[in-house]
């Protein structure tokens, strides 16, 4: 596509050249075998990720042996210290993904078990406990998710590949006890990619509601991102537009957004040592500097 057939042998090889070393690498990082969750993932990372109004220290990969162990601490409002403490590790075939011990007594336990290739088995209890199961056949993921403490929800998802470019998928969740028993939820969405543009429409509510998220890679250095909801009550809600900027050297990585809600936010990333990275961002409503928000991480 877009090669002139009447060239000679070696311009047609040149064209393609160009054309794969300038858009494969968007297609190869966008287009991998995905979940359903993750199909708009591009847009919603880049005005999504580092954004924070905390301020945390973590500490990552620490080894106890064959135990992978992290220390999170967080700084609250009033002063006053908290801290998890989590690890990972493998045995006999079983991974244990996480384990996790909270401040406030509550902890977590996530594992996972892969039987046979592009199958695996996962389990996670918080408050709740589910059972699940991912599995993976050439271009389509399919995932299931049971509620085995309650016994109340059961849900599904599938995504499929359908050409280099698009993914298309989908999800429901069951009811599977108390009045509300029956289908609760179910929605669909698809993504599309082509050189530095990616975008992405997802269902919500029942269809009630329409996501659109857009990604467009200006540069190497540059990105800008948009997420919009449609819906019958509005036809056009701008939820977030902003950008990434990582062409300033040492000074490290910016990025910047707005919100439907009139909330400016902007952060900073940056190594500031080997295997050392500082988070530090700031938000505020309109031009009210009573609302200004600010949030700091380190994590090594």
């Amino acid at each position: 596509a877009g090669v002139c057939k009447f060239w000679p042998p070696h311009v047609h090889q040149l064209q393609l050249k160009v054309i794969q070393s300038c858009f494969l690498p968007y297609l190869i990082s966008y287009l991998s075998t995905m979940k359903f969750s993750d199909i708009s993932k591009p847009s919603s990372d880049l005005l999504g990720n580092d954004y924070c109004s905390n301020v945390t220290l973590k500490a990552k990969g620490l080894s106890a042996g064959p135990v992978s162990v992290s220390v999170e601490t967080e700084r609250s409002a009033a002063g006053t210290l908290s801290s998890k403490i989590g690890g990972k590790f493998a045995y006999a075939g079983l991974n244990f993904d996480k384990l996790e011990a909270n401040a406030d007594g509550s902890n977590v336990l996530e594992t996972s078990l892969v039987p046979c290739p592009g199958c695996k088995m996962t389990f996670k209890a918080k408050k709740g406990a589910d059972l699940g199961l991912e599995y993976t056949a050439g271009k389509m993921t399919t995932t299931g998710s049971l509620d085995v403490l309650n016994m109340s929800k059961f849900s599904t998802s599938a995504c499929i590949g359908v050409s280099p470019a698009i993914n298309l998928g989908g999800d429901l969740s069951y009811n599977l006890s108390g009045d509300k028993a029956g289908l609760s939820s179910y929605n669909v969405g698809a993504s599309y990619a082509t050189g530095p543009m990616f975008a992405s429409v997802t269902t919500a509510n029942k269809f009630a509601q329409f996501n659109v998220g857009v990604l467009y890679k200006v540069n190497k250095d540059l990105s800008l991102a948009s997420s919009t909801t449609h819906s019958s009550a509005k036809a056009c809600n701008v939820a977030a537009i902003g950008g990434s900027y990582s062409g300033l050297g040492s000074v490290g990585t910016i990025k910047a957004k707005v919100g439907s809600n009139g909330v400016t936010s902007a952060c900073l990333v940056k190594e500031i040592a080997p295997k050392v990275n500082l988070t530090a961002s700031g938000s505020i409503s309109g031009t009210d500097t009573s609302t200004f928000k600010y949030g700091l991480g380190i994590t090594m």
